[in-house]
Formats: C-alpha cells, structure tokens, sequence
C-alpha cells in the first residue's frame, strides 16, 4: 500500500463510522439438516424417505459445537440474518486492523527518517525485561 498517512487515516475513520450502522448479531454459521422424526406413518420413516429439513444455527461455546433450531421460518430468517451481520461485523475488525497496521507502518517509517538517535544499552536491557515479563504472563494464562 502506497497510502499517505491522511488516506490511510481517513479510511480508517471510514471504516469506523461503518460500525456504527452493524445491527443485532451473533456468532455462528447457519446450515440444514435432514431429520427423521420417529413416526412409523410419516414420510420420512419410508425406505426413500428424505426426512424433515431443519434450519439450524451452529456455534461454538467454550470449545463445544452448539445447534440452535428455530420454531418458524421467521425466526430462522432473523437469526440468518444476525449470523450474517456477526460475519459483516468480523470483516470490519479485519478491514480497520489491516489499515492501522499500515498506518503503524507509515508513522514508524516518518519517525525513523527524523530521527537518528540509537539504542542506550539502558534501553535495550529494560526492554528486553520488559518483554520477558509479557512473555511469562501470556504463557501463565
């Protein structure tokens, strides 16, 4: 990207005002599923029967796949449409981190051309105790 630093801010203002137009959401994929309902009279008990179509919204929770059924179309169609605003939200966050990392970029690449002072051995040994002690904090969670 070959942005200046006002593109590639104001794209990111762009981009934030975007979130403020996201309506209900929630995680999740929405799928069918053919299902045999028990009955020995019904259709789907029949040797080419194909079964009942549910409408379904899968999720994760706490690392366990979790299926929602939804008792009329109109309530699948709304939880469809809350999936569907969770993954419009998802691009939003993939879209605002990609351009402040290239902001990030820019803004290091402007201080390293005005600036010409190096590393204190002071400097470089807090920093490097400093991203130890990050470092034992993430592997302690």
């Amino acid at each position: 990207m070959a942005n200046s630093l006002k593109d590639l801010e104001q794209t990111r203002s762009r981009i934030m005002e975007q979130f403020l137009t996201l309506g209900d959401l929630r995680p999740g994929t929405v799928s069918t599923a053919s299902r045999r309902c028990g009955k020995p009279s019904c259709r789907c008990a029949q040797p080419d029967g194909e079964g009942h179509t549910q409408f379904r919204v899968l999720r994760k929770v706490k690392g366990k796949s979790v299926s929602e059924s939804f008792p009329n179309p109109e309530a699948f169609r709304q939880a469809a449409s809350q999936v569907a605003e969770f993954h419009r939200f998802q691009d939003l966050v993939a879209q605002l981190t990609a351009v402040n990392e290239e902001i990030c970029r820019v803004r290091g690449a402007q201080g390293a051309q005005t600036s010409e002072k190096q590393w204190t051995p002071e400097e470089k040994k807090r920093l490097l105790q400093f991203s130890r002690r990050l470092r034992a904090k993430s592997t302690a969670s």
